[in-house]
């Protein structure tokens, strides 16, 4: 039997800060309550809601702003990996979201790693691009070059 809660904030795949949404009542209780997503659907909290709903659409509409702040950053600027090869420029480890992260917070931007949609590390030279999801429903391409270091 689905649970009916109110999601404060925007969650992936269901739904947006504000609505009422049925969820599996372990999903509900055991991650999105206890984390802050959500409140339970009680008479009391659909009126508070009402009441709330624009305080969450600000709040909402700053967290977007911020967020397209950082993707504009983040649309014009280019990283550089250097990495030592082998032979056949092959690379020697790889280039993971985490050190994606970590120059992107020596830049001055704090972007935590698990949003940096990296399929799988990179362990060749060139080019690449990797989307960058800041919630809100903002995301940004940063394109970044794995190159060879001197030696």
């Amino acid at each position: 039997m689905p649970m009916q809660i109110i999601l404060t904030q925007d969650v992936d795949k269901l739904g947006k800060a504000g609505e009422l949404v049925s969820v599996k009542p372990g999903y509900g209780r055991n991650y999105l309550i206890p984390n802050g997503m959500a409140v339970s659907a009680t008479v009391g909290n659909v009126h508070r809601l009402e009441h709330e709903r624009k305080q969450i659409e600000k709040r909402v509409a700053k967290e977007r702003a911020s967020a397209q702040a950082i993707a504009d950053r983040l649309n014009g600027m280019t990283l550089q990996f250097e990495r030592n090869v082998g032979e056949d420029d092959k690379l020697f480890g790889s280039v993971s979201n985490r050190d994606i992260a970590d120059q992107l917070k020596r830049a001055g931007i704090e972007v935590d790693h698990r949003k940096i949609a990296l399929d799988h590390p990179v362990k060749a030279l060139g080019k690449y691009e990797v989307e960058v999801k800041l919630g809100a429903g903002v995301s940004a391409t940063l394109k970044y070059w794995v190159v060879g270091k001197e030696k």
